[in-house]
């Protein structure tokens, strides 16, 4: 890790890979004493509900119904992890 950037690990089921974010973004986004990881884990969090609610909001023609179920699922956990909804959060409501 050099002095503006901080290195990450991911783990997951079938492999690891290996990511570098600059530091400042990390302490931009981080409240309180969160670790670089909780800061990321919510970025991840954040655009992974931003892209899934593109794809069966605004995207072209009807979802189908898998995605809708990644969807509410996807919601979901965004609700546990932050205590408000996605909506709540960023003021877009449908």
């Amino acid at each position: 890790m050099s002095d503006n950037t901080v290195e990450l690990t991911l783990s997951g089921p079938d492999g690891d890979d290996e990511l570098t974010l600059p530091a400042a973004l990390v302490d931009m986004f981080a409240e309180g004493e969160e670790s670089t990881a909780e800061v990321v884990g919510d970025l991840a969090m954040i655009n992974a509900t931003q892209q899934i609610h593109a794809a069966t909001a605004h995207g072209e023609g009807e979802p189908s119904e898998e995605l809708r179920a990644v969807e509410s699922l996807l919601m979901s956990q965004f609700e546990e992890r932050f205590g408000q909804t996605f909506g709540e959060m960023t003021g877009h409501q449908h």
